[in-house]
């Protein structure tokens, strides 16, 4: 059985042991556990000065006081004791712009008005575009089901049936029945006497005019003193005598004129046979259509009144009726030709040619069989008339899946297909309906995309081959009929594949005119609290959970918060909040208990976080060790601790980054060390030139810069990008310009523009909190804390050991606003406003900064006098 988080024993430096989180309700090294404080590195070239403590009277912004650190929900204020009581809300709250555009979506069925809704992961968009589509679709009629049958035109071309809901099947059944009783009442109707007498009388009618032609030329033969005789070579004529042909001696003794005569009158008799014999084809052609017409005549009389009895019943289906027509006529008209050969090779042979490539093992061996299979009903698609119109999500949206296939078979050693092979796809099972999909799936599978814009563009679904596309030569396939599409398609997917799609794309706007925009976070106020709470009660009651207390649901909504990154919102990515509830309700039936209170949710974050913080813990240990060079205390000159942000799969946490700036004389110019060696981002390249750009307008106007800086970041081995960084950047260089020591007590983030005003940045709080833990780890001491920009206050959620550290006045969070405000923190000194002479203040930051550069100024002019005096003395 899983262990429940417990953390009872802590390894040194408040960190957790490795064997097990952290205990519940508990943050990571909270305040009070014994720490193990690692000395700062020295470096050899420097040596860090001694800080002064912060006083009251400091220059600089003050700290924010620890209450403002973190909004606390009030379980009090919750208007219930556990979900139990509440109403569960089975949608996605926070969401009017999405709710307004599926509205729109699901309510106008006219051609290109599909749904895109787009988000981040997590923000439950096909969850709400389904429970959308399954509402809509509920109150709708079932969709037409679609049967492929045989073309007796073309048999290479199947026609497609359109039928009510359900009746696909039954008219397959009626078929197959139809075909076998009716098979059955052939075979009787051939086997009667009165079939056989009609057959004998017709063919006996035939042998009488073939004999009465002969019987006829023999007659006249005679009269002539001709005999017939039949030979190898056909019927000759030869003399006779009484009608025995002459014999040798009786041929020899005749004379010339009466051999030319005998000779003449046998060539006239043959040609008068040959003209009579030249009939019998045409007699014989003409006997086989009234065989065919006694055929069809007794094939009417054994299953007219089945048909009949089928088209009645589906009498109001033209589409139906007219292929029921072809099937009778096929019936009449073939059945003789099949049934008389019945059981013999030729049968089954013409069982084959009855089939037109049936499939393999299941080829029709008899002319039953073949009956069945050609007179057969493919049902692709098929919807029960009690429910509501079809809504499919395709999670495999391959091209054959999409549009659907045409399945081949071997059969003696050749490839073949027929109507029976054809298999249905997405787009034919949600005709009718709703059809769900996900962009990045479909754009992912080979002419996927274009197949599902073709089938949207002509509103019809052709099912092709691929190799179709690809290919110059066809190859040999059946083309079934294409169906006609009525569907409402919902594409889900994030927002950059939308965009990317509509700038590269014009069909896309074409074809979803309805865009379904997910916002991540939603207002936290009293009536988003309690929808909140209503989707912790649903999720609850549909995974079969315990109930949540009201203390767990003001724990959820500050992670809820948290999540959002915002005190006055909540995230309403409920994927995270979804696997915590679950978790939660985990640990606490590992205690026994009836109820999920704040205590389990805590066990499940510490849970959530231990499973996941490895490479941090990996982080920690290094500065621990000395490996990772990061100073907490003194104070050095041109060397900040700037924050940054890791995302590790779902887990983020702070990193701490040495920044260091160094000056000499030069032209004015500013060099990103990462940029240089093609590890800085273009954002953060951006970040360092409007550096250079402050610089200029603050100290440039009365003196040209001349000076040279590089900026890197210390034992940084990946890429950097981002310009959270831009201001303690800025200071790093003020302070190697200046001559100012740095307190490195504390740590920067924040952008700054050329104005030197300071931007809010992302992930203010995952920040804060690394470089807390950094600090833990060397040993609070009070003085230590993070300067942030003044319009991230309100982005703070910060982890409760580090709230309760500020609250003891163990450290501390400061809003700056301008880059003066965080020099005066960063310094000690104020930081100085210009005069109206144009100078600063004697003793400010900004009056050393100004000196500093000036005196660079000057040396490089006094340099450079040198160099063109020693140039006109060599001339």
């Amino acid at each position: 059985m899983a262990r429940r988080p417990d953390s009872s024993k802590a390894g040194k430096g408040g960190r957790r042991a490795a064997s097990r989180p952290a205990p519940a309700g508990t943050e990571r090294g909270a305040p009070g556990t014994k720490k193990r404080r690692a000395q700062p590195s020295k470096s050899a070239s420097r040596k860090p000065s001694k800080p002064s403590k912060p006083s009251a009277t400091a220059p600089g912004a003050p700290a924010l006081p620890w209450d403002r650190l973190r909004w606390r929900c009030d379980a009090s204020t919750l208007s219930f004791e556990s979900t139990a009581e509440i109403e569960p809300i089975d949608q996605i709250v926070g969401q009017p712009r999405v709710n307004a555009a599926l509205e729109l979506g699901v309510g106008i069925f006219q051609h290109g008005f599909n749904v895109f809704a787009i988000g981040q992961s997590g923000t439950g968009k096909r969850s709400q575009v389904l429970r959308a589509f399954n509402d809509r679709a509920s109150r709708e009629k079932p969709g037409y089901d679609w049967c492929y049958v045989h073309s007796f035109e073309d048999g290479d071309k199947p026609k497609v049936l359109r039928l009510p809901p359900g009746q696909g099947p039954e008219l397959r059944r009626d078929l197959e029945r139809v075909v076998e009783d009716g098979f059955a009442a052939l075979q009787t109707a051939f086997e009667s006497e009165e079939y056989q007498v009609r057959r004998e009388e017709l063919t006996e009618d035939l042998r009488e005019r073939q004999q009465q032609v002969l019987d006829d030329v023999r007659e006249r033969g005679q009269q002539k003193d001709l005999a017939s005789l039949r030979t190898a070579a056909g019927i000759v004529f030869v003399p006779a005598k009484d009608g025995e042909p002459l014999g040798s001696e009786e041929l020899d003794a005749l004379g010339e004129e009466d051999r030319e005569r005998i000779h003449k009158q046998a060539e006239e008799l043959q040609a008068e046979l040959q003209k009579g014999l030249r009939q019998v084809p045409r007699w014989q052609r003409d006997l086989r259509e009234q065989l065919r017409q006694v055929g069809q005549e007794f094939a009417e009389i054994a299953v007219g009144s089945m048909f009949q009895e089928l088209q009645q019943k589906y009498r109001e289906l033209p589409e139906v009726g007219a292929f029921l027509d072809e099937v009778r006529k096929d019936v009449t008209t073939n059945a003789p030709r099949f049934l008389s050969r019945q059981g013999s090779d030729q049968g089954q042979q013409a069982a084959s040619k009855v089939v037109q490539g049936a499939a393999g093992a299941s080829l029709p061996t008899t002319v039953a069989e073949a009956a069945q299979y050609r007179y057969g009903v493919n049902v692709v698609v098929s919807h029960s008339p009690e429910g509501g119109a079809p809504v499919v999500y395709e999670d495999n949206p391959t091209y054959g899946n999409l549009v659907g296939r045409v399945d081949q078979v071997s059969r003696n050693g050749t490839l073949t297909s027929d109507f029976h092979l054809i298999r249905a796809g997405a787009l034919h099972r949600s005709n009718g309906g709703y059809l769900l999909l996900e962009v990045r799936k479909v754009l992912q599978q080979p002419f996927a995309w274009e197949a599902l814009k073709r089938a949207l563009r002509s509103q019809q679904v052709r099912i092709e081959s691929p190799t179709e596309l690809q290919s110059l030569f066809r190859p040999a396939t059946i083309e079934p009929e294409p169906i006609p599409l009525e569907v409402k398609v919902a594409l889900v997917g994030d927002p950059f594949l939308y965009y990317l799609l509509s700038s590269i794309d014009p069909e896309l706007d074409e074809l979803f005119k309805v865009v379904a925009d997910f916002a991540e976070t939603m207002d936290r106020d009293a009536e988003g609290e309690l929808l909140y709470a209503g989707v912790v009660a649903h999720m609850a009651r549909e995974h079969g959970l315990l109930s949540f207390s009201r203390d767990a649901v003001a724990r959820l909504l500050e992670r809820g918060a948290r999540l959002a990154g915002d005190q006055r919102k909540l995230s309403v990515r409920l994927r995270e909040l979804e696997d915590l509830v679950r978790e939660a309700n985990h640990w606490a039936i590992e205690q026994g208990v009836e109820t999920v209170t704040a205590e389990h949710v805590d066990s499940a974050l510490a849970a959530q976080i231990y499973r996941s913080d490895r490479m941090r813990e990996s982080m920690l240990e290094q500065i621990e060790r000395g490996r990772l060079l990061i100073e907490t205390s003194g104070a050095v000159v041109g060397q900040i601790n700037g924050l940054a942000v890791l995302r590790l799969g779902r887990f983020t946490f702070g990193r701490v980054s040495r920044i260091t700036a160094r000056v000499g004389l030069g032209e004015g110019k500013v060099v990103d060390i990462e940029r240089e060696v093609n590890l800085g981002g273009p954002l953060h390249s951006k970040g360092v030139l409007i550096l250079a750009g402050f610089l200029l307008s603050r100290y440039g106007r009365d003196l040209p810069l001349s000076l040279q800086a590089s900026l890197v970041f210390e034992q940084s081995y990946g890429g950097v990008d981002g310009d959270s960084a831009s201001s303690a950047e800025l200071y790093a260089l003020l302070s190697a310009i200046a001559e100012l020591p740095l307190r490195q007590s504390f740590a920067v983030t924040g952008s700054v523009n050329q104005l030197g005003e300071v931007q809010p940045i992302g992930g203010v709080n995952e920040k804060i909190e690394g470089f807390f833990d950094v600090c833990r780890l060397h040993g609070l001491t009070g003085e230590q804390g993070a300067l942030i920009p003044a319009s991230n206050a309100e982005n703070l959620m910060l982890r409760s050991d580090v709230v309760e550290a500020a609250r003891q006045g163990q450290f501390h969070v400061h809003p700056v606003a301008t880059i003066d405000q965080g020099i005066e923190l960063l310094t000690g000194l104020p930081a100085g406003e210009l005069q109206a002479d144009g100078t600063y203040p004697k003793g400010s930051v900004n009056r050393r900064v100004h000196d500093a550069l000036r005196v660079m100024t000057d040396r490089r002019l006094e340099l450079m006098r040198q160099a063109s005096a020693r140039t006109g003395a060599r001339r």
